[in-house]
C-alpha cells in the first residue's frame, strides 16, 4: 500500500495560481484519502530577478509576505492535525549566482520548514535571467535563440540541476528535487530534444541525489499541460531512483483546488511495483 502523500502544492500566496483559501485544498485531500499534504509555496525572489516587471510580479510572493505565509501554513497544520498530516514547506528556486539570497532566507526561516523542494525554473538567457516554463514563445525567444539548439539548452538546464543538488545537500530538512524534467514542458511546441542526451543527463544525477539525500518530486503537472503530455519524471528514471533507495514522492503541483490528487492513479501505477 502506497503512503498517500502530496508533496508539492501551492496556495493563495502564488500569484500565478488561485486565490482559494487553504481549507478547500485540504478538505479535498482528506476526501481523496491523502495521509500527508505538504504546503510548498514559492518563496520571494531577488528584486528584478527577471527583467519583465509583469512576469516578475507573478512569479513569487513579496519578501514581506513570507512570514505571513508561514504563519498561515502553520495555522492550517494545527487546524487539521487530527484529520491530515500537514507539513510546512517551500519550493526553493535554485538561483544561480544568488545563492546568498536563498541562504539568507533559510537562515532566517529554515527552522520553521519541514519540507523543501529545490527546483530549477530559471536559466541565463537573452537579456538576463529567463523563466524556462513561462510560455513556449518566450522559451524560443529567450533561451533557444541564446543557446542555439534545444540540446544546448537541455545541457545547461541539467548543469543547473546538478548545481541545485549540490547546493541542497547541506539543507537539514526533508528535501526533494522538483520536477526534474520541467525542461520538456513545451516539447510539442519546440524543436525535438535528443532522448539519449536526456537519459544520459538523468543517469548522471542518480549518484548526486543519493549522496545529497534528496528525494524526487514525481510531478504529474506535465500530464495536464497540452504542450507536454507526460509527467516530469520518466519511468526509467523512477526505476533507477528506486533501485538506489531515492525516495519517490507524488507531486500534484496543484495551483487550484481541483488539481488536488490529479493523476494519482498514474503515480500509483508508475511506482507501485518498484522497489521503494
Amino acid at each position: 500500500m502506497i503512503f498517500k502523500w502530496d508533496g508539492h502544492t501551492h496556495t493563495k500566496f502564488c500569484y500565478h495560481g488561485n486565490p482559494a483559501e487553504q481549507p478547500l485544498y485540504l478538505d479535498r485531500a482528506i476526501e481523496l484519502g491523502f495521509q500527508r499534504y505538504t504546503i510548498s509555496e514559492h518563496p520571494p525572489l531577488p528584486e528584478q530577478w527577471v527583467a519583465d516587471p509583469e512576469l516578475m510580479a507573478e512569479l513569487a510572493m513579496p519578501l514581506e509576505e513570507l512570514p505571513v505565509y508561514l504563519a498561515y501554513a502553520e495555522e492550517m497544520k494545527k487546524r487539521y492535525e487530527e484529520r491530515l498530516e500537514v507539513t510546512v514547506g517551500l519550493e526553493m528556486d535554485y538561483l544561480h549566482g544568488r545563492e546568498d539570497f536563498s541562504n539568507e532566507l533559510l537562515e532566517r526561516y529554515g527552522g520553521r520548514l519541514e519540507d523543501v523542494l529545490v527546483s530549477v525554473h530559471y536559466l541565463p538567457g537573452r537579456g538576463g535571467i529567463r523563466c524556462l516554463d513561462y510560455k513556449a514563445d518566450d522559451f524560443r525567444d529567450g533561451l533557444l535563440s541564446y543557446y542555439g539548439t534545444m540540446d544546448a539548452v537541455v545541457n545547461e538546464y541539467y548543469n543547473h540541476v546538478e548545481q541545485a543538488i549540490e547546493w541542497a545537500a547541506a539543507l537539514p530538512m526533508r528535501k526533494r528535487l522538483g520536477h526534474v524534467q520541467l525542461i520538456e514542458k513545451f516539447r510539442e511546441a519546440l524543436p525535438p530534444i535528443d532522448p539519449e542526451l536526456v537519459e544520459r543527463r538523468l543517469a548522471g544525477l542518480l549518484p548526486k541525489l543519493e549522496a545529497a539525500g534528496l528525494g524526487i518530486d514525481v510531478n504529474v503537472a506535465g500530464l495536464r499541460v497540452p504542450t507536454c503530455g507526460q509527467a516530469y519524471a520518466p519511468q526509467s528514471f523512477l526505476a533507477a531512483c528506486a533501485e538506489r533507495g531515492i525516495p519517490l514522492v507524488y507531486g500534484s503541483d496543484t495551483h487550484k483546488p481541483e488539481h488536488v490528487g490529479a493523476d494519482w492513479a498514474w503515480f500509483e501505477a508508475a511506482v507501485g511495483g518498484l522497489k521503494r
